[in-house]
C-alpha cells in the first residue's frame, strides 16, 4: 500500500505532519534508545506489520507522525475508518491491551476516529483475520511484557484519568440526561409507530418515539408475565422503578423490587411517591440472594430486565432456585431478559475488556442456553420454557437514541454536582468520552451478532402430590 497523504480520500485533519514511513526498521532506529520510545516504536511496527492480512473488508487509513498507512480495499459505500494517532503511547496500550487499550487511547485522546461506530464494525467485520494475526501478535507480545506495563506508562496523568472516570457511574443525572422519561436502562421495542429498528436513520428521530418503544417493552414484559389486578411481582433489578411503577399503575399489582444501589432507590422512591403508589411498591435495597423468609411461595411473577449479566455463571443456578423459592407453587410466570453471548461464544468465563473495566466491572454475559438449563436444573423441572426471543434488532437503534439525548443533555455542571473532580475539563470529556464508546461498541456488537439480547419466558407448574 502507499504511505503518502496526498491521497484524497484522507480528511485534512487526519493528514500526519511529517513525511511518510520508509521502512518499519528506519521507524524504531530513529528513537533515542529510551526504553519507552523504543518499546512504543516496536509496538507500532509490529501491529501495523500485520494489517495487511487483516483487513480484508472495508478501508483504514491510520496516521501519525511517522505517516500514513492504508489496509483493506476502497470502493464507492464501503466502510471507511480514519485513525489519526496523537500520542504514541496508543501504541504500547494497544499492544498491551488490545481492544481496551483502543477504548482507553480513545478516552484519554491518544487517538482520534473519523467515525467511531464505522470502527467497531470494522473490527466486528475482520474479526477473524484481526483474531489470526493482529490479535495472536498482541498476546504473544503482551504475555512478554505485561509485567512492565507501568514501567512504560506509569501512573501518569492519563492513567489516573481513567481509574477515576471508572467509578464516576452512580448519578442519577447523568442517567436522566439520556434515558427517557421512565428511565429504563434497558432495550427497548421499536413498532411501525417509530418507523422500526431503523426508523431514525430512513426517516430521522422524532419526539416521544424513545418513550413510546420503551413504554411497549414494559408492558410487552407484564403481558407476558400474566399478570392481572392484585398479583404480587418480584423483580430483581429496580433500576429507577419504571417497570414496577407501570405494573402497579396499570396493571393493578403489589410490587417488591430489589436493588443494591443506594440512589437507584431513592429516585425510585421518589417517583413512586409522585405517582401515588406508595402502597403498592416497596424497594428493597438486597442483595437477591438474601431474600427474606416471608417471600417463601408469596408471588404470582418474576420479573428481570437485564440484570442477569451481573450474575456470574457460578450462581445462575442459585439464582433460579431463589425464584422458584419465591413463586407459588402454580400458574405463576418468569419473564427474564439479559444481553447475551451467542452460544457459540459462551464459556462461562469473560476476560476483562473495556465493557468490564470501565462500565460492568465483574459482569459476564450469559447465553440463553445457560439460562435454559440453569433454570430447568434448579426448580427441578417445574418450570416450564414458553417462549425464546431475540430482540438483538432492537438494541442499536435503542443505543443509537442514547447517544443523541447524551450529546444534547450532558453538560460538565450536571454530572460536577455530583462529582467535583469532573470540573477539570479533561476529565469531563473523558468521561464523556466513554459514554459515546460504549453507545458506539455495544451497538456495533448487536448489529453484527457478536452480542445478542433474549427475553425468556417460563411458568411454574408443581406437580400435585400422590398418595400411595
Amino acid at each position: 500500500m502507499p504511505s503518502t497523504a496526498s491521497q484524497s480520500c484522507v480528511p485534512s485533519q487526519y493528514a500526519p505532519s511529517t513525511k511518510a514511513l520508509q521502512s518499519s526498521s528506519s521507524s524504531l532506529l530513529s528513537f533515542s534508545f529510551r526504553p519507552r520510545s523504543w518499546f512504543s516504536a516496536f509496538a507500532r511496527s509490529s501491529i501495523l506489520s500485520v494489517l495487511d492480512e487483516a483487513i480484508t473488508v472495508g478501508h483504514l487509513t491510520i496516521a501519525d507522525t511517522e505517516g500514513t498507512h492504508y489496509y483493506g480495499h476502497t470502493r464507492e459505500g464501503c466502510n471507511k475508518v480514519h485513525l489519526k494517532v496523537v500520542n504514541d503511547n496508543f501504541w504500547i496500550r494497544l499492544v498491551l491491551s488490545g481492544d481496551l487499550g483502543f477504548s482507553e487511547a480513545y478516552m484519554i485522546g491518544d487517538i482520534e476516529v473519523s467515525d467511531l461506530k464505522g470502527a467497531m464494525k470494522l473490527w466486528l467485520e475482520n474479526q477473524s483475520g484481526m483474531e489470526a494475526t493482529l490479535s495472536s501478535t498482541v498476546a504473544k507480545i503482551s504475555s512478554t511484557v505485561s509485567g512492565w506495563y507501568n514501567s512504560f506508562l506509569g501512573q501518569t496523568r492519563s492513567q489516573a484519568r481513567l481509574n477515576a472516570i471508572a467509578s464516576y457511574d452512580q448519578s442519577n443525572e447523568l442517567f436522566k440526561a439520556f434515558l427517557s422519561k421512565e428511565m429504563m436502562y434497558s432495550c427497548a421495542l421499536w413498532s411501525s409507530e417509530e418507523h422500526g429498528v431503523r426508523g431514525d436513520l430512513e426517516f430521522g428521530p422524532s419526539l416521544g418515539d424513545l418513550e413510546r418503544a420503551q413504554l411497549r417493552k414494559i408492558r410487552y414484559v407484564l403481558t407476558n408475565a400474566r399478570v392481572k389486578p392484585g398479583d404480587r411481582i418480584l423483580e430483581f433489578g429496580s433500576g429507577w422503578g419504571g417497570l414496577a411503577i407501570e405494573a402497579a399503575r396499570s396493571f393493578g399489582c403489589q410490587v417488591d423490587t430489589l436493588t443494591l444501589s443506594v440512589e437507584q432507590k431513592r429516585l425510585a422512591e421518589e417517583r413512586i411517591k409522585e405517582a401515588g403508589l406508595e402502597d403498592k411498591i416497596h424497594v428493597h435495597l438486597l442483595d437477591y440472594r438474601e431474600i427474606p423468609a416471608e417471600f417463601e411461595k408469596a408471588f404470582d411473577a418474576f420479573i428481570s430486565i437485564e440484570m442477569l449479566e451481573h450474575v456470574g455463571a457460578k450462581y445462575y443456578n442459585l439464582y433460579f432456585k431463589l425464584v422458584d423459592y419465591a413463586l407459588k407453587s402454580s400458574q405463576s410466570t418468569v419473564v427474564v431478559s439479559a444481553s447475551t453471548f451467542p452460544e457459540s461464544r459462551f464459556t462461562g468465563y469473560q476476560a476483562e475488556d473495556f465493557m468490564r473495566r470501565y462500565m460492568w466491572p465483574n459482569s459476564c454475559l450469559p447465553s440463553a442456553t445457560a439460562l435454559i438449563t440453569a433454570a430447568h436444573s434448579a426448580s427441578n423441572g417445574r418450570f416450564t420454557l414458553e417462549r425464546v426471543e431475540n430482540h438483538s434488532a432492537h438494541y442499536p437503534r435503542t443505543l443509537r437514541e442514547w447517544g443523541r439525548r447524551l450529546e444534547k443533555n450532558l453538560t460538565q455542571d450536571l454530572v460536577a454536582r455530583d462529582y467535583p473532580g469532573l470540573n477539570d475539563p479533561a476529565d469531563y470529556e473523558a468521561f464523556k468520552r466513554k459514554w459515546q464508546y460504549l453507545f458506539a461498541y455495544a451497538g456495533a456488537g448487536f448489529a453484527q451478532g457478536y452480542i445478542t439480547c433474549h427475553m425468556l419466558v417460563f411458568s411454574k407448574n408443581e406437580k400435585p402430590e400422590t398418595c400411595d
